[in-house]
């Protein structure tokens, strides 16, 4: 009896080494309008849909697969008689092999361009057609969406046979392939109507199975595009608690000026800085917490030179991130074997959405930014900030957003001096923040003072104060805001409000 394959690929990658062999082992190829010219003009012999069926393609191919010997062929049960006996009244001949990937319809919908008419055209409606069919019938027909599956495929057919649990492999593949597209159409259109969301889709790809997640006795994996972002150039596998803390590094990092160096632990900033220099961002931000910097992440927002790199051996950290190395730089850095030097390919800080576990579902919120933040500062106290304290409040509040909450950041010349994060009181974190300056020899005195959230009582002003703060940066908005505008007023402190604030749970 004859076999067929069915090729109907839009990616055409290695179809053409693909086709050739299947026809070494004795398979006739069935392919539609594209695909089929591709295989004739490289002289792959094929018989196209439509002379197979009998049946022209229409519509500007809208149809070409979807007929009775082509669904027929793929979802006969070939251990039924009477299948069987159905099959051959009607003419329909067994289809083994079905090898289909769709129309680029992600591509087409990233084009901002791209016209509402053009979006539907390039969804795919055979396709997914002919691919859950043959995913349904693995017992006995072989479904391929990708053209990574092909060698490992052609090697299993060559030896003799493809084993069911290959088959019941690809057919997992295969819907999790349409899936992920429908996921993609859905998303897409909803948007493009401006229809309200009804739910959250969500198709991320395995990377990759992480040694263990937060602890080791926890299993983890890592989904989706996180590599579309940092490129690995050297040292161990990371770890979940890595990824967390890359992040949170260059969540920041993002929202500073150039020449700006974060250094994270446990997801919280132990020191950021802006200077003159790349080295001097580092050597300030180490000053911060230079104990918690130890076993740290650090996030550059300029190239590090050997100097920089030299500084860098000094402290054991576990990460160091940066948009570009020198050549000098690099063989510094591998002396450190273990420690992973990543280089940032692209911003992360993009629209999209924060999602959280929770029982029986998620949270989903949008991601949080700064925005508007800073145009629509308003003074409430008699004393307005001067031009070099704007500027620090503006850094101490972005990286206040970047805490966890309770969050409260001092800063002078674009330099944290104390933080205290994640602390159940806000004068319990204005306390851990003056802790640790002192700890580190560090003077706040003409320092200002950020909180990602008001200032529920006037102690905390009345706590900033014994410390030399001059100005403070906060959302305003309780109802005890003129109490601590007037304890403000009492020490002569400027106050800006920025009317709103940023939690981070």
């Amino acid at each position: 009896m004859k076999k067929f394959a069915l090729i109907s690929v839009s990616d055409k990658t290695n179809i053409l080494e693909f086709a050739k062999k299947l026809l070494l082992w004795n398979y006739e190829i069935l392919a539609t309008g594209g695909t089929a010219k591709l295989l004739k003009q490289n002289e792959v012999t094929c018989t196209e849909i439509s002379d197979y069926t009998g049946f022209p393609e229409i519509f500007d191919g809208r149809v070409k697969t979807l007929q009775p010997k082509i669904f027929g062929g793929i979802l006969q049960r070939r251990n039924l008689p009477e299948d069987q006996k159905q099959a051959e009244a009607n003419g329909i001949l067994p289809i083994d092999i079905v090898c289909v990937n769709l129309y680029p319809f992600e591509k087409v919908a990233k084009n901002p361009a791209t016209t509402e008419e053009e979006l539907i055209e390039n969804i795919d409606i055979g396709g997914p057609s002919l691919i859950r069919a043959a995913a349904k019938n693995h017992k006995f027909v072989s479904v391929l969406t990708s053209p990574a599956q092909y060698e490992n495929f052609l090697s299993e057919l060559e030896s003799g046979a493809v084993a069911e649990e290959t088959r019941k492999r690809l057919a997992v593949a295969a819907y999790s392939h349409t899936s992920q597209y429908d996921t993609f159409i859905s998303n897409t259109l909803e948007n493009r109507f401006g229809f309200d969301s009804t739910a959250l889709r969500l198709h991320l790809p395995k990377t990759k199975t992480l040694r263990y997640g937060e602890n080791p006795h926890q299993q983890a994996a890592l989904y989706g595009s996180f590599f579309d972002y940092f490129e690995i150039i050297h040292g161990k596998e990371l770890s979940y608690n890595n990824i967390l803390d890359i992040t949170a590094a260059v969540e920041l990092l993002e929202e500073l000026e150039q020449n700006s160096c974060v250094i994270v632990k446990h997801n919280n900033p132990s020191g950021a800085a802006t200077a003159s220099s790349i080295l001097e961002a580092y050597q300030k931000a180490l000053q911060c917490d230079p104990v918690a910097a130890f076993g740290g992440i650090v996030a550059l927002n300029e190239t590090v030179d050997i100097t920089l790199a030299s500084k860098l051996n000094e402290l054991f950290l576990e990460v160091v991130i940066a948009p570009a190395f020198t050549d000098e730089a690099l063989p510094v850095l591998f002396k450190k074997k273990d420690r992973r030097i990543l280089k940032q390919v692209k911003k992360i800080s993009e629209k999209g959405l924060a999602v959280k576990a929770i029982p029986g579902g998620v949270l989903v919120q949008d991601k949080d930014f700064l925005s508007d933040d800073f145009s629509n500062l308003k003074t409430v106290t008699e004393n307005s900030p001067s031009e070099k304290q704007l500027e620090d409040l503006k850094f101490a509040w972005a990286v206040a957003k970047n805490a966890k909450s309770n969050a409260i950041i001092f800063a002078k010349d674009k330099m944290t001096l104390g933080i205290g994060a994640g602390q159940v009181s806000r004068i319990d974190a204005v306390k851990v923040a003056v802790m640790k300056a002192a700890e580190f020899g560090l003077s706040l005195e003409k320092a200002v003072v950020a909180s990602d959230a008001f200032f529920p009582f006037a102690d905390n002003i009345e706590e900033v104060v014994k410390h030399g703060i001059t100005a403070v940066i906060e959302p305003g908005g309780s109802v005890r805001d003129e109490e601590v505008i007037n304890a403000a007023n009492k020490y002569s402190l400027s106050m800006v409000f920025t009317g709103k604030r940023h939690f981070k749970h």
